[in-house]
């Protein structure tokens, strides 16, 4: 029997934890997939920190599905010293938060260059991390996204087919697909069917690659989902929506800063509206697939 369990990328409401916590209640959604706090991406915080803010959610009963880690977002020729102290760190917010799972990438891809010719160095920062993590319990999920290595289903499952053991598994996002111009079903889907052990939920549109609710763009969505569903998948539906140009957007992008106190322009209502169309589409799809189940 498939189960489903919503998680939410809570930053997209707003980078208040308070008001993140406060919105995802009225949607009776108990877990988060953690990435920005107050301003600030949570790797950034001392451990002492984030013992505070995991205070601060178990007060409220909320529990972290992943951490929506920026590991592996640099450039395959930058120092990888950095990254590979930033990963420790997290496996030790990880364990803080209790949760096994940690999203990941595979490094971006020099503008215009042959990603083949990288493949060799991504590989040996990725058996890096493997080795740190032996023994952990941790679950390594690398995710598709644009412009890393990892950008397309065959490469993806090149990554985690070479590292070959039971802790690394897919993040699935069907909007990054479309805007790297994958298929993303069946194509995509049956490629690394056998590895997906996360979902991020977001659509977009081949045309321009902007985001859309659920359903509404080229993701294929609910096709993804049945197919989960009848296959027994037993795991996260994250919530990722990206309907307006959120504020911690830039800082996980190739080019961007590594603040997210811009998130402070957006207001409250707004982040919850978005986030509310957002999660409407998406129940719509999983009470069509499940018959009312949610």
């Amino acid at each position: 029997m498939s189960k489903f369990t919503l998680s939410a990328f809570a930053d997209e409401i707003h980078r208040d934890l308070k008001i993140q916590m406060d919105v995802l209640e009225q949607h009776k959604i108990s877990y988060i997939e953690l990435r920005g706090v107050n301003g600030k991406c949570i790797c950034e915080y001392s451990l002492e920190e984030v013992k505070m803010i995991k205070k601060q959610l178990d007060e409220r009963n909320f529990k972290i599905s992943s951490i929506g880690s920026p590991v592996g977002k640099i450039l395959i020729t930058d120092d990888f010293e950095p990254d590979l102290r930033l990963f420790k760190h997290t496996m030790n917010i990880a364990k803080i938060m209790e949760t096994k799972n940690i999203r990941m990438f595979s490094f971006f891809i020099p503008q215009g260059e042959n990603p083949a010719n990288y493949r060799e160095e991504v590989m040996n920062r990725w058996k890096q991390y493997v080795k740190v993590a032996r023994g952990s319990g941790l679950m390594l999920l690398h995710e598709n996204e644009k412009e890393i290595y990892g950008d397309t289903a065959e490469r993806c499952l090149d990554v985690v087919q070479t590292m070959n053991c039971e802790y690394v598994k897919a993040v699935f996002d069907l909007a990054n697909f479309v805007q790297c111009n994958e298929k993303v079903f069946p194509e995509a889907y049956d490629l690394l069917k056998d590895y997906i052990y996360y979902v991020h939920i977001k659509d977009a549109v081949y045309i321009d690659g902007h985001v859309v609710p659920a359903g509404k763009g080229d993701g294929k969505v609910k096709q993804v989902i049945n197919t989960l569903f009848n296959n027994g998948y037993e795991g996260f539906l994250s919530l990722e929506p990206h309907l307006t140009d959120f504020d911690g957007l830039n800082d996980l992008e190739l080019n961007g800063v590594a603040s997210l106190d811009t998130m402070e322009k957006k207001s409250e209502g707004e982040g919850a509206r978005t986030f509310a169309i957002a999660l409407k589409a998406l129940k719509n799809i999983m009470v069509e697939v499940t018959g009312g189940e949610l």
